[in-house]
């Protein structure tokens, strides 16, 4: 299902839910990725300014891709109702 993220939160819940839906801990991403549990742990947050490629490492691990397009014209309120 496509998910639209227009934040670092929402960035952070779409790589939390796809992580639970894998079945991976945070440490087990981690061993995957090279990353501290704890760095993913604020990512999924929206805790931490994370870089392009330690975003693109977590999406690649986690088999997921990104999509760039023109911004659609719902409010982010609607956006954020369908976290």
């Amino acid at each position: 299902m496509d998910q639209i993220v227009r934040t670092s939160e929402q960035i952070g819940a779409a790589l939390r839910r796809r992580r639970k839906q894998l079945s991976l801990s945070q440490a087990a991403l981690g061993q995957k990725t090279g990353l501290r549990q704890a760095t993913i742990s604020d990512i999924e947050t929206g805790a931490a300014a994370a870089s392009m490629a330690t975003l693109t490492d977590l999406m690649a691990a986690l088999d997921l891709e990104c999509v760039i397009r023109p911004r659609s014209k719902g409010s982010v309120d609607a956006i954020e109702d369908i976290f």
